[in-house]
């Protein structure tokens, strides 16, 4: 018998707004899936949350960073890119240059940001030697760390070391508060970021390696990662299990939705949970080569969620949505 839950009562302004007005269509998909996050949490699940598309330039951690910190997220699955974004919004904040009409530019528009050291993220352009080259530097620095006392460390773990060390905090040039990373960092929780190779960080460290002043020895990657994955879900999903909140697509949500399978099928593991919860937010409409668009319930013929799974689909802008159910969550 499922265990009655006690349902908190909403006080703050934009809960209240959105139980008012959000009632119908991708409004009403919001409120219930954030409904569903909380009931989650309530009966004393674990929540993974997966970060794909841009969201630390769009600067989620203004309301992650707080669901972090009041144990609301238990685990980050995102990809390389979100996770050196949201250093580089830590870092270089100020220098960032902001084209509301970026839609307008020109080719040789853009060919004059690139010329001006800047790489743009939609409306947000990232300045390259205040942001990038920073934390390159700072970062080289633990790798050939590592090289020399022959450790190995995954990706997210780097990031972490410079957070601590305070390397860069000197330099921070938004509140501490703001940062998701450096709240996820506080609280130890763990970053599984498949695919690392795939974003400015992972490049330099390719670079590094091609001219043999790093070694791709000290860097962990993909299978140890879902190894890493594999063993944490096991501890973490006997309860209630674990929930997914999939913001957008790719392989930030494909990664580590597959850990359930292949616990299940390739290693014959037959109490294992599937996944407690699921909620994508996306704007990518299922057609033939969209899997990015693909409804939950096709995730059911693959063994990762049961027909009893509570399971939201919201179609809309993942940077309208997020923080709303964030903040749905957090009683704003």
């Amino acid at each position: 018998m499922k265990k009655q839950v006690v349902k908190s009562r909403k006080t703050g302004a934009v809960s209240k707004f959105l139980e008012s007005h959000f009632r119908h269509f991708n409004a009403a998909s919001l409120l219930d899936a954030a409904k569903g996050y909380e009931e989650h949490l309530l009966e004393g699940g674990k929540m993974m949350i997966t970060l794909a598309g841009a969201m630390s330039t769009a600067e989620i951690g203004r309301s992650l960073a707080e669901l972090i910190r009041q144990n609301k997220v238990h685990i980050i699955c995102c990809t390389g890119a979100n996770l050196e974004e949201d250093l580089f919004n830590l870092v270089a904040h100020d220098h960032y240059k902001r084209i509301p009409n970026y839609r307008d530019l020109s080719p040789e528009d853009e060919l004059e940001l690139l010329d001006l050291g800047y790489n743009r993220v939609t409306d947000t352009c990232i300045p390259e030697m205040q942001a990038m080259r920073k934390v390159e530097k700072a970062i080289q620095k633990l790798w050939a760390r590592a090289m020399e006392r022959g450790d190995a460390y995954f990706p997210h773990q780097y990031f972490y070391q410079l957070l601590r060390e305070g390397t860069l905090e000197y330099t921070y040039q938004i509140e501490q508060r703001d940062s998701w990373l450096l709240a996820a960092c506080k609280k130890n929780i763990p970053i599984i970021v498949p695919g690392w190779e795939d974003s400015t960080i992972g490049n330099m460290f390719t670079a590094y390696c091609m001219v043999e002043e790093c070694s791709t020895a000290v860097m962990r990657g993909g299978i140890e990662y879902m190894m890493f994955l594999a063993d944490w879900y096991q501890r973490n999903s006997s309860q209630v299990g674990v929930g997914m909140f999939q913001i957008g697509g790719g392989i930030a949500g494909d990664f580590p939705i597959c850990v359930v399978p292949m616990l299940h099928q390739d290693l014959e593991l037959e109490e294992i949970k599937c996944w407690g919860y699921f909620c994508q937010i996306s704007d990518s409409t299922t057609s033939y080569g969209s899997y990015s668009g693909a409804v939950p319930n096709e995730k059911i013929t693959w063994g990762k969620l049961e027909i009893n799974t509570p399971r939201f689909v919201i179609e809309s802008d993942a940077t309208i949505v997020a923080p709303l159910i964030f903040a749905y969550i957090l009683d704003w």
